[in-house]
């Protein structure tokens, strides 16, 4: 990858990751919740939501050491609950609303791919590569945070429809829920695949809704192992 992929590629990752936390605020206040306003998190501005240590450290450290799967997060917004006007409802709304955000941004970034050289080519320049792995990170963004772990958005999701009795046991493996999901990614490389497989499907998904799946694959393909 030259430099302006790179730089492109990082600075539409940050803004996937911190809009994806910007959305959650968003639902939660529309629904009941400023707390996020309050704290001054309610903007798509990606600099409140950045956490050194998820958004740039992680990442790179997990790339320095070429290990088999990267990921990283934004500071995550604060939501109370009770403050909903649905607690239990409205949760699961508010955690579907960062992978849905995703999706919005993978589309839109699928549109920038068509709009540089139209259905026709040619195909694979910078902004084009750009464009290819950044639907690629927002797909990956929105599966990986539909895992149904806490405290993953797919809990949330999860929890609107388990009975009283279970949720509360759900809810306690929130406090081990980061060292589950490492473990699993990296000591159970067996689930990747599924993950893998998902993440594909919804990048063609969304390249099928402009006709250009075809067309996205080999340059996805060449940004990935360049």
């Amino acid at each position: 990858m030259n430099v302006v992929v790179i730089v492109g590629v990082v600075i539409v990752a940050i803004v996937s990751i911190t809009s994806h936390e910007a959305a959650h605020g968003f639902v939660a206040d529309r629904l009941g919740d400023p707390t996020a306003r309050e704290h001054g998190r309610l903007t798509l501005n990606p600099i409140p939501h950045i956490d050194p240590f998820f958004t740039v450290l992680l990442p790179l450290l997990l790339i320095v050491i070429g290990a088999p799967f990267i990921f990283g997060g934004a500071k995550p917004v604060p939501v109370n609950p009770a403050r909903l006007h649905r607690p239990r409802r409205d949760s699961a709304l508010v955690g579907a609303a960062g992978p849905l955000m995703n999706v919005a941004i993978g589309i839109a970034l699928t549109a920038v791919f068509v709009a540089v050289a139209g259905k026709d080519g040619p195909f694979d320049d910078a902004l084009q590569r750009i464009a290819a792995i950044g639907i690629f990170i927002n797909a990956l963004l929105a599966v990986f945070n539909l895992i149904p772990i806490p405290p993953l958005d797919g809990s949330r999701v999860v929890q609107y429809f388990l009975p009283s009795g279970a949720l509360a046991a759900y809810r306690r493996l929130e406090q081990y829920g980061l060292l589950i999901i490492v473990a699993l990614l990296f000591f159970a490389p067996q689930l990747q695949r599924p993950l893998l497989a998902a993440v594909t499907w919804l990048v063609f998904a969304m390249a099928s809704l402009f006709g250009v799946q075809l067309q996205l694959a080999p340059v996805l393909q060449s940004a990935l192992n360049g």
